[in-house]
């Protein structure tokens, strides 16, 4: 398959596991960058090869086969991101940004090989889970947003839903990694922000970033 149909169908797939988005055509020409008329032709396509289901203004839904498809792209996009972090110690942006373009020169058993090398990990460096070699992903999600978390509880970071630099510039100068634990000392529910404890540093952060990272209590 092309590099745009991997990248169509990857994108139908994340988001439609995003809160805040759906699969319409519209929202996934956006988020490729390219026109609605674009989008709603690639769908018709792909619906022809039974690797969607498309029907007039309404959002798309994959079929099994291209469920498929997309979890074996995630996969391999995701253990590049984990292989550059630990061999390269790359930033959380520039890992996403390589495979980008790796995940499509990659076989299977490239991928399957990268995964033995890293002890076969469950999550990527963001805290995304990694599909197994047979498309499942075999992990819970119980993670909330930091949004949703209790004033006075500790929590684990458990994912950093971004591909922006300057986000994963500010995590990383203030310690915001996937594993770290943090406190939550108030929530702002009026103004939207919650302020949080980390690395014996206060900080106060806004709605933009309270929706995207997510946590887990910290047992």
């Amino acid at each position: 398959m092309s590099i745009a149909i991997e990248n169509f169908v990857k994108t139908i797939y994340k988001n439609g596991k995003r809160d805040k988005n759906d699969t319409k055509p519209g929202n996934i020409a956006k988020e490729l960058g390219i026109s609605n008329a674009a989008a709603t032709d690639m769908a018709q396509k792909l619906a022809a090869k039974d690797l969607l289901h498309y029907e007039k203004y309404q959002a798309l839904k994959l079929t099994e086969k291209g469920t498929k498809m997309a979890l074996a792209v995630v996969r391999k996009h995701r253990l590049w991101e984990s292989f550059l972090f630990k061999t390269f110690d790359m930033s959380l942006h520039d890992i996403h940004r390589e495979a980008e373009l790796l995940e499509h020169q990659t076989s299977n058993f490239l991928a399957d090989t990268i995964s033995a090398y890293l002890g076969n990990p469950k999550f990527d460096p963001h805290g995304d889970p990694i599909p197994n070699a047979q498309g499942e992903i075999t992990t819970v999600d119980t993670s909330i947003t930091l949004s949703q978390a209790l004033e006075g509880k500790s929590y684990v970071i458990s994912r950093l839903m971004s591909d922006d630099k300057e986000f994963f510039d500010f995590c990383a100068h203030h310690g915001l990694k996937y594993g770290n634990t943090l406190l939550v000392s108030k929530q702002f529910l009026k103004n939207k922000m919650t302020q949080i404890l980390i690395n014996n540093n206060t900080i106060i952060l806004n709605e933009d970033f309270t929706s995207i990272i997510y946590v887990n209590a910290n047992e």
